[in-house]
């Protein structure tokens, strides 16, 4: 069972440099105080890390 994060923007990407901006979009993230639920890869947490300013991050228990 694969553990999975549940990424949620808590800060606007208005004004952020444009790979910020496309790594949001990228991992789903379109609004504010959106979530999304991702597999915890390597991958992944790549791109969290890219944008750990603006998002909020919880694990998630898999099914």
């Amino acid at each position: 069972m694969a553990n999975k994060l549940a990424i949620t923007l808590v800060h606007s990407t208005i004004g952020r440099p444009e790979n910020q901006r496309n790594t949001a979009f990228a991992l789903g993230l379109r609004k504010l105080q959106q979530t999304v639920v991702r597999e915890d890869t390597p991958i992944i947490r790549g791109m969290v890390a890219r944008i750990q300013h603006l998002v909020k991050v919880e694990n998630v228990e898999g099914e």
